[in-house]
């Protein structure tokens, strides 16, 4: 497994303020020559929930632990280090009151080759969804409501090997 460099920007942030994708993975990459894959996933917010119709969800708030959401991501992290050879992962959550088209999470892995990226940030996308504590409100039509967890993310997670539930 490859070593994490001391010096890297931070893994995590939680933030209101919009992220910029390749400002994201340039840092990620630092000028690293042994990186010879990025893998990122950037999730938006949508104008609809599952099996809803277009424009149901007019808005999403997210709200979040101060200190313990990013002491769980930075353990989902770690174990991603544990379970992948990658060399570095960053996530961005942004927070507060969110508009459909709008970005919403960052997950970005570096490794040396393309399988170990796309697992490591599935992975940790999978993990995120389940394991850290965010809390979500849509504002639809009939009012704001906040949204239960998913079973769908809890299998998601299952197929790493993970029975933990949703936190």
């Amino acid at each position: 497994m490859q070593e994490i460099k001391a010096g890297r920007s931070p893994r995590v942030s939680i933030q209101r303020a919009d992220f910029d994708l390749a400002h994201e993975v340039a840092r990620l990459r630092d000028g690293d020559a042994c990186v010879g894959a990025v893998c990122a996933f950037v999730g938006t917010v949508r104008d609809r929930h599952a099996g809803a119709a277009a424009g149901s969800v007019s808005a999403v708030e997210l709200e979040h632990y101060p200190g313990m959401t990013e002491t769980a991501i930075e353990a989902m992290i770690d174990a991603a280090h544990r379970r992948f050879d990658i060399i570095a992962a960053r996530v961005v959550h942004r927070i507060g009151l969110l508009q459909p088209l709008d970005q919403i999470v960052l997950v970005a892995v570096t490794s040396m080759n393309r399988r170990e990226s796309f697992q490591a940030c599935e992975f940790l996308m999978d993990y995120l969804k389940t394991q850290a504590p965010f809390w979500k409100k849509e504002t639809t039509p009939d009012g704001a409501r906040w949204v239960d967890a998913r079973v769908s993310d809890d299998v998601a997670l299952a197929r790493w090997g993970l029975a933990l539930g949703n936190a």
